[in-house]
């Protein structure tokens, strides 16, 4: 009888991530919303909204939704992001 034993380890080296710098303030900034698409995440959101702007002055909220509730978030998707100020992930069963 033989065994295989498969190596789960990665041989490439991990990239380098920079981190964004965190804003001083949210006041007149606008921040997203990024949902997978199920119903969870929508009382959620409107609540987070509602505090964003009567706590912290938030000006614009944008929502999106990702096309494929279990893949990553599209490129195009994740451009538009690097322009808010703050980008909040909800993920609703």
């Amino acid at each position: 009888m033989s065994m295989t034993v498969l190596d789960p380890s990665f041989e490439e080296d991990a990239a380098t991530v920079v981190l964004p710098q965190r804003p001083h303030s949210l006041a007149g900034a606008t921040v997203g919303f990024i949902s997978n698409g199920k119903q969870g995440t929508k009382g959620f959101f409107a609540h987070l909204e509602r505090l964003l702007r009567d706590e912290w002055g938030v000006a614009e909220v944008v929502y999106r939704t990702k096309r494929n509730y279990s893949a990553p978030a599209e490129t195009e998707l994740i451009n538009e992001a690097a322009g808010w100020a703050a980008t909040f992930a909800g993920i609703g069963d």
